[in-house]
């Protein structure tokens, strides 16, 4: 990604494939897979910062904080979950100023009313169209740099329909946004109308929630649809519990962790994942500097 822009990636095939992080860890293992870009899930800072569900109780400063972390140790572009933009106009400027200082390449807003919920579970609400649109303006002046793209989402098609949900893209694609998330499209047929309508125009994010309500379809395959971005956000929080839940119930059991041995990596399997041998060299370096100075 070094010698083009995120923006500009986005313009080509195939789509940008972006799993789901929470933390700096999951974002390294994530860069060190080789992955393109990486997805900072709300929901997934919900779950395993709060152990709480999706409903609206994270901060902006815990999201920002979050970001900061990650964009301190992996090099990838991040997209970055910024919810209703936690407030108005106003509140998203602050969001959206917050997001680009900690090294967001994408800042995510969405339509929802607040507190907002998981775009997969029922009772939604969204605020009226030229409130949305007011906030994405708002956002757009916010950022210092053109290149830290503004993501629109729309949650109507729970709420008020299909056309309505694709009415709204289309104003929302008129504020002057980099790509747009209709979310929860619940057929092939409403994903394939969506990239019909809009994927000549302006990048479009496929969502793919394990058990949620749009048909998880492989990223290649989306692409050939239209979609230029495809996100797995919750995916690996729901590994990761799995592996949890395996983890901990067989060392209750057996009161060791042998049983697990072959499905973990060893103190210096990890400590090179992490990049402790650089580490110890780099203080190591510095410390030979001082003593010579």
């Amino acid at each position: 990604m070094a010698s083009i822009s995120f923006k500009q990636r986005l313009q080509s095939a195939p789509a940008v494939l972006a799993p789901g992080v929470y933390d700096a860890f999951t974002a390294l293992v994530a860069e060190q897979a080789g992955f393109e870009a990486l997805y900072l899930s709300g929901a997934s800072i919900a779950y395993t910062r709060l152990g709480r569900s999706d409903v609206g109780l994270t901060t902006a400063t815990e999201v920002a904080d979050t970001l900061a972390r990650i964009t301190d140790r992996v090099s990838l572009p991040v997209i970055v979950d910024g919810d209703t933009g936690f407030g108005n106009a106003l509140n998203t400027q602050r969001t959206v100023r917050s997001f680009e200082r900690a090294g967001a390449a994408m800042i995510q807003l969405e339509d929802q009313t607040f507190p907002k919920r998981c775009g997969h579970l029922d009772g939604k609400g969204v605020i009226s169209q030229a409130e949305m649109c007011g906030k994405l303006r708002a956002a757009v002046d916010a950022r210092h740099s053109a290149d830290t793209l503004i993501l629109a989402r729309t949650d109507a098609i729970a709420v008020e329909g299909m056309p309505a949900a694709l009415e709204r893209a289309e104003a929302y694609l008129a504020c002057g946004v980099d790509a747009l998330f209709i979310e929860a499209l619940r057929t092939p047929e409403q994903m394939r109308t969506a990239c019909d309508l809009f994927a000549d125009r302006i990048p479009l994010l496929a969502n793919m929630v394990e058990g949620g309500m749009t048909p998880v379809t492989p990223a290649d395959e989306l692409g050939r649809m239209g979609f230029r971005i495809v996100i797995f956000p919750g995916g690996t929080a729901r590994a990761v519990a799995h592996t949890l839940q395996r983890y901990y119930g067989s060392l209750k059991q057996h009161q060791t962790t042998a049983p697990e041995r072959e499905r973990m990596l060893d103190f210096d399997q990890l400590n090179t994942l992490i990049g402790t041998p650089e580490l110890l060299e780099q203080a190591a370096r510095y410390d030979a500097e001082g003593k010579k100075a």
